[in-house]
């Protein structure tokens, strides 16, 4: 999975999804509901370095791929929406795996 750039950015965002979903259900519950401010403090940083990782493995993607500036945003704008990487990384998954058809003259 590693080895592609796709395979990277997917791995990518499989992995900041899942920092989103720690830092908004449970480390923010854990800072406002028990007085635990250090969860946020660890998640939040560890969410930040995968954020910044994910805009670099998209660019990666989009520049070996040649991606429209239209799916460039979208991957953006993914990455500002809970759960908006997994729907993302799931769209490419189900393109890549839909035969290349050629149109018939």
């Amino acid at each position: 999975m590693l080895k592609t750039p796709l395979g990277r950015f997917r791995a990518v965002a499989l992995a900041e999804g899942l920092s989103v979903i720690a830092l908004f259900f449970i480390a923010m519950p854990l800072k406002y509901a028990a007085g635990m401010p250090q969860a946020v403090k660890f998640t939040g940083w560890v969410h930040g370095l995968l954020f910044v990782l994910y805009l670099f493995a998209l660019m990666e993607a989009a520049i070996t791929y040649r991606w429209s500036f239209v799916r460039v945003v979208g991957g953006v704008f993914a990455s500002l929406l809970p759960f908006g990487t997994f729907v993302f990384e799931a769209r490419l998954r189900r393109e890549a795996a839909e035969p290349a058809v050629e149109p018939v003259p």
